[in-house]
């Protein structure tokens, strides 16, 4: 199975680094989808969620306010402001992890819409892990 290498890199920190088999992030344009050999392009990223499926075919996914992405055939490299990876083991773990993503998009001056859709994704994404 064809996979790349991916990283989510904060100015704290890096949030995610390691191989998946596809991305899903949240363009200016639009979301889009990375597959493993994408031609390259570089490209800004609005407030949203990236979904990320794991070689395990897992999917994980993290709220970002804003950034840019650089993707090659063998590499996506997504440079954010800020964070939050939604994940847990636990419903107390999840709702924190939950809580910290509205928390950060609040933060963010877009508009209300974007902040409503991904709040629906959010929402959608919590009741898939618990």
């Amino acid at each position: 199975m064809d996979t790349f290498k991916l990283e989510v890199i904060t100015p704290n920190g890096v949030i995610y680094d390691g191989e998946a088999v596809e991305v899903t992030l949240p363009g200016e344009e639009g979301e889009f989808g990375v597959l493993p050999q994408h031609a390259s392009l570089t490209t800004l990223l609005k407030a949203g969620v990236i979904d990320i499926v794991t070689s395990e075919k897992t999917t994980e996914s993290i709220v970002v306010n804003w950034g840019v992405v650089q993707v090659d055939e063998k590499k996506v490299t997504v440079l954010v402001d800020g964070a939050v990876a939604i994940r847990g083991t636990g419903e107390g773990e999840i709702a924190k992890a939950l809580s910290d993503a509205k928390k950060l998009l609040e933060d963010v001056a877009d508009s209300n819409m974007a902040l409503a859709s991904v709040s629906a994704k959010l929402d959608a994404a919590a009741h898939k892990l618990i």
